[in-house]
């Protein structure tokens, strides 16, 4: 399974306005099931003609929406508020996808067991995105700070090469790159996104054009989302053939490669937009990393979060 707590049953079928969605998604596992709504059919029984963009790097599906050459893409939290501060084209969070929970970690060479240790060390991390702000998190839970290590700003396929080629003594990555990182000999994770609850969560975002002007395809794009968990859940095997596939795993491996994914039901998605003070709301992560992405120096300006979270469509698939 792909780590789904419990999934809604599938959503009634809603019809679209006819007219074609881009859909952005990436080498991720959370994402992934868009290939298998693709496959199985599920985006047409909802009424809608989806195109998937299928990118390799992170930061090229996010630059595609922050462009305006998607209506939807899949992102990170910090990527969304990145973009919206660097003059993005207005968009809105509409679900919460996944919140990684132990598939995000810090590797570290032989030698390196505890995040005390990393003091003084070279890390390895892309700028900007989610590792970066977790990995700010982990080192204060030891009271360090990024001026207390060496940090080597890399793409992540390239931080998980560097690593590998004792360039750097750890670094912050997500699977695919995590199982490259664990090729050197004697490496290990030090911590991971299992001990930080929700800092490192993924979302459906729509163009605020779409949710103006066509607001019965983002329902339809939101229903399809969950009756493909649905249908993920009760087709482990056949799901598991056509994720393996996109991932460019064995089947049979699929189970362990997303095993740090919680997916996050109906339910679970109602409970983060509702505002509140814990990690666990919307709200509460996007002040803690815009306040990150200020203090770091990598938005000029501090992203406003009004308006950011639009949970109409999350209510109206589980009938509320």
């Amino acid at each position: 399974m792909l780590g789904v707590a419990a999934t809604a049953g599938c959503t009634e079928a809603s019809g679209g306005s006819g007219s074609r969605i881009t859909l952005g998604y990436g080498a991720f596992p959370g994402w992934l099931p868009w290939k298998v709504a693709e496959e199985q059919g599920i985006f047409k029984d909802n009424g809608i003609d989806v195109e998937l963009k299928y990118f390799e790097s992170i930061t090229d599906g996010n630059n595609a929406m922050a462009s305006g050459a998607l209506d939807a893409n899949n992102q990170k939290l910090n990527d969304t508020l990145s973009m919206l501060s660097g003059g993005a084209k207005p968009q809105k969070i509409v679900t919460v996808n996944d919140t990684s929970n132990g598939a995000d970690q810090i590797i570290a060479r032989s030698g390196i067991s505890s995040l005390k240790d990393l003091k003084g060390k070279k890390i390895a991390v892309e700028e900007g995105i989610v590792d970066h702000y977790w990995l700010g998190l982990a080192l204060d839970e030891v009271d360090l700070t990024f001026d207390d290590v060496d940090l080597e700003l890399l793409t992540t396929d390239a931080a998980a090469a560097a690593f590998v080629n004792r360039q750097v003594d750890a670094t912050v990555v997500y699977p695919p790159f995590t199982t490259t990182a664990m090729e050197r000999k004697g490496a290990k994770p030090i911590a991971t996104t299992a001990e930080f609850p929700n800092a490192c969560s993924d979302h459906l975002v729509v163009s605020d054009d779409m949710i103006k002007n066509r607001p019965e395809d983002v329902q339809a794009l939101v229903n399809s989302w969950f009756d493909t968990l649905a249908w993920i859940k009760d087709n482990k095997q056949a799901a598991n053939e056509i994720l393996a596939k996109q991932a460019g795993v064995d089947p049979k491996d699929y189970d362990s490669y997303a095993a740090g994914l919680s997916m996050f039901t109906l339910q679970q998605n109602i409970d983060a937009f509702t505002p509140g003070i814990t990690p666990k709301n919307l709200n509460f992560q996007a002040n803690d990393i815009a306040d990150f992405l200020t203090e770091t120096g990598l938005a000029e300006k501090r992203p406003g979060t009004r308006g950011l979270f639009d949970n109409k469509f999350v209510k109206e698939a589980a009938g509320q």
